[in-house]
């Protein structure tokens, strides 16, 4: 029986995005734990925090379930205690990637509108704090993931693969878990970092009026103002990370309030209706989040750029050594 589109589609996608995405996610923390981009260490450690925990959705989700689904169905991996061990890690690193970019987020509100604060709460320390604050609370929040699966199956008394308990969405202490998950991410940080963002817009545009009329009663001339040009590359990186996940999360977004919404009759796996496809893609448009933002460093930061091209002229030139 021929696979409907969009599995067919996700088929030949997972491959592809895995094989981009792994590596660059692993050249990006080698790159920023270097710390020779001209970034302050408080902003490397959460860049490093977040581009490990990419990896790791790539890792558990990619990898591990979307590929070893479509094309290892029936290895060790499927048994269930595995396969539900491999869920729980998967959601995990989706919780530890978007509350990470929420915690930088909110670093930089705190770098660019607090300033008093800012000595006290955007350091090195602090940032190591709060990584394994949200960490921590992370893996407690997705621990009863595991125990929300059964066997899909079971084979010579083996239990294989998972499925949810159909008590998950009847059972009251699961249907509050299942709010409560679906709250905490993703609505609670889209909002966090779309209300960060818009405070932050707010207090440049107001000090970069309060600084142009400064400078239009200086004699300054044409000379540019190194404080509004640093300001400039720091929301830039910002705006580029968290408004690539708001836009990346945005389906995935809207397909959790209609389940947590809709009668659980609606919600049959049928890949030839609208829902399913739209929530596919929007799981598909959601793990792309976890392997861009190494090419937002490589678009928006020019010492990035230099240290990855000494990375990959460093073998090159090792290689044309021995050649010779």
């Amino acid at each position: 029986m021929e696979q409907p589109a969009i599995i067919q589609i996700e088929n030949i996608y997972y491959p592809i995005l895995a094989t981009i995405g792994v590596p660059a996610n692993l050249v990006a923390v080698i790159i920023l734990s270097r710390g020779k981009c001209g970034l302050s260490k408080c902003i490397t450690r959460y860049l490093v925090a977040m581009a490990a925990a990419d990896l790791m959705v790539l890792v558990f989700e990619v990898i591990l379930y979307e590929i070893k689904d479509a094309y290892f169905s029936y290895s060790f991996l499927n048994y269930t205690p595995i396969c539900s061990l491999n869920l729980a890690l998967l959601f995990l690193s989706i919780d530890w990637s978007v509350w990470l970019t929420v915690a930088f987020t909110f670093d930089r509100f705190v770098s660019i509108c607090h300033q008093t604060l800012r000595t006290k709460y955007c350091t090195e320390k602090t940032a190591t704090v709060v990584i394994t604050v949200v960490c921590f609370i992370s893996s407690l929040e997705n621990a009863p993931i595991y125990f929300i699966y059964e066997p899909r199956e079971i084979i010579d008394n083996v239990p294989w693969s998972c499925y949810v308990k159909s008590s998950f969405y009847t059972l009251p202490i699961w249907v509050a878990f299942l709010w409560l998950d679906t709250i905490l991410t993703p609505f609670v940080p889209l909002v966090l970092i779309m209300l960060l963002n818009a405070l932050t817009v707010r207090h440049i545009i107001q000090a970069n009026r309060v600084r142009s009329g400064l400078r239009g009663n200086s004699n300054f001339g044409n000379h540019t103002d190194p404080e509004m040009e640093n300001r400039r590359k720091s929301i830039i990186l910002l705006f580029a990370i968290s408004g690539n996940l708001i836009l990346l999360w945005m389906v995935v977004f809207i397909s959790a309030m209609f389940v947590l919404f809709a009668d659980t009759r609606l919600l049959q796996t049928n890949y030839n209706d609208s829902f399913p496809i739209a929530e596919q893609s929007g799981y598909m448009l959601r793990c792309l989040s976890s392997c861009t933002n190494t090419f937002i460093y490589a678009v928006s930061q020019s010492k990035f750029r230099a240290e990855l091209k000494n990375m990959i002229k460093r073998p090159l030139s090792l290689i044309t050594n021995l050649i010779k």
